[in-house]
């Protein structure tokens, strides 16, 4: 089974935010064990990450890409981090280039920014779809 983590750097405070969250973590279990890791600065990423996972940060400069392209993604990712796959999302000033040389792949959902807090809620959601899309789902639909 895949296994996704989630790191961040900050937790959710707004309840609603959590909620949404949650939902597309619990979504998400049906297809792979999934975990999130809140890290209080991200001086902790470098102890976070193993050398065994295929890892991505998100960031505006990453490689945009559609809903299939992302389920591809995460299909090879599995692939190649040995079924461990890393997602890494940066504070409110959001990742130090050092820490993005520490990941394979770098992915943008778009060139505006949002807000590191809600990124989790749509990275939560896109890759419930990704999952989805790659078992042959219909929630793309």
């Amino acid at each position: 089974m895949l296994n996704v983590r989630i790191i961040t750097v900050g937790g959710l405070r707004e309840s609603y935010l959590r909620e949404a969250s949650a939902e597309y973590e619990k979504r998400c279990r049906a297809y792979c064990k999934l975990s999130v890791t809140e890290l209080k600065s991200e001086s902790g990423l470098a102890g976070a990450l193993d050398n065994k996972s295929y890892k991505i940060a998100l960031c505006v400069e990453g490689n945009e890409l559609s809903s299939t392209e992302l389920a591809a993604l995460v299909e090879k990712a599995a692939i190649q981090g040995s079924g461990n796959l890393i997602f890494v999302i940066g504070g409110a000033d959001g990742l130090a280039e050092e820490s993005k040389k520490m990941c394979d792949f770098r992915l943008s959902f778009s060139k505006m920014t949002f807000p590191h807090q809600l990124m989790r809620v749509i990275l939560t959601e896109q890759l419930y779809r990704a999952l989805n899309i790659a078992s042959g789902g219909h929630y793309h639909h």
